[in-house]
């Protein structure tokens, strides 16, 4: 061997012991070393069937085509807005939480991550009533009334749910709260109401002084798990005539498809009785017993593009999740748009322009 290829390998064999050295160093380093992933959620837009019930009340673009109107009424613009939860069958408290976590989504003691239900919640409180108070951007769960004994049986009506309301007053687990408060009727899975799946997925009236004694704003919702999925939890289930021809129902964002579809609901209602409490401030159309409100408005629209059998885009993660704001906790909801009077269309905190 020569003595310059022993130089050659001398010189290979030290430059590899320095590479080994420095890897060693480098790995015993107190500095850790960070392996990243994307972790931003893909951005989708499905098309996907028309959801049995359909009222086709979707406006997206100039209010020439909508005639939503100041009825002189009020609005909810007491700071907070108290929330009675009546909890009418068997809940499961996972199911509460979930429902809870919503709602003080709205007003939340930290900040969630964006596109937030907070931000959503900032469409609604831009409506007014004659004095220029805004809907109140406060919200609180004042208190809750569980009926899990089914006291006015597993089949209610229009009527019947002010009997509910009634119940829960008079037991006095929370007050009758005329000025600020509203109460959120919550019916279990195995409770039909009146028009339930046919008509309705929930809506929003007041009470009778004959019934109740006082004129109270309340919101009735109903859990579809078992009853209609492919018409109150929609897009979580698509309807059956589909017969696996078309796309897939999307995957709700907490494992719960009827408790995620009522989410959309609840935001949907409380809006809506927020901006028109007593029917006589808000809305389209010239019959304040069947009015066209800020929600009716959006229906079936969850994002930028949406129209025309597209949900519009939304955010899918990881795991396959859909949805469309963050909430308090980590929370995921997938919340359809509210009509916008300011931008006069459906808007949504996950507005891409």
């Amino acid at each position: 061997m020569s003595q310059q290829s022993h130089f050659s390998l001398s010189f290979f064999y030290a430059f590899v012991s320095l590479l080994f050295i420095h890897h060693v160093l480098a790995s015993t380093s107190t500095t850790p070393q960070v392996q990243t992933f994307n972790t931003k959620p893909d951005i989708i837009n499905p098309k996907l069937p028309p959801r049995t019930l359909s009222s086709s009340k979707k406006f997206e673009g100039s209010s020439d085509l909508v005639h939503l109107r100041y009825h002189m009424g009020p609005v909810l613009s007491s700071t907070p807005i108290n929330i009675y939860l009546i909890w009418y069958g068997r809940w499961a408290n996972s199911q509460k939480l979930l429902i809870k976590d919503f709602l003080y989504s709205i007003s939340p003691t930290t900040v969630a991550a964006k596109p937030s239900v907070s931000e959503w919640w900032r469409t609604v409180s831009l409506y007014t009533d004659q004095t220029g108070a805004n809907v109140s951007r406060s919200i609180l769960i004042a208190g809750e009334y569980t009926d899990s004994a089914y006291s006015h049986g597993t089949g209610l009506t229009r009527l019947t749910i002010q009997q509910v309301i009634a119940s829960a007053v008079k037991s006095a687990p929370f007050p009758v709260d005329h000025k600020n408060g509203i109460y959120l009727i919550l019916t279990s899975q195995d409770v039909t109401m009146q028009d339930f799946c046919r008509a309705v997925c929930g809506f929003h009236y007041f009470t009778f002084p004959s019934m109740v004694g006082y004129t109270l704003p309340y919101a009735w919702v109903g859990n579809s798990g078992k009853q209609c999925p492919e018409v109150c939890s929609y897009p979580f289930a698509v309807p059956g005539y589909m017969g696996g021809g078309g796309p897939g129902a999307l995957k709700s964002p907490n494992g719960d498809v009827g408790v995620d579809g009522m989410i959309s609901v609840i935001g949907h209602e409380l809006a809506e009785l927020s901006s028109n409490p007593l029917v006589n401030a808000w809305y389209a159309g010239e019959d304040p017993t069947a009015p066209t409100e800020i929600g009716d408005l959006c229906e079936g629209l969850y994002g930028t593009g949406g129209g025309g059998g597209y949900i519009g885009h939304v955010m899918r993660d990881r795991q396959g999740k859909t949805f469309n704001m963050n909430g308090r906790r980590g929370r995921k909801f997938l919340v359809q748009w509210i009509w916008s009077p300011e931008l006069k269309a459906c808007s949504g905190p996950n507005a891409l322009d």
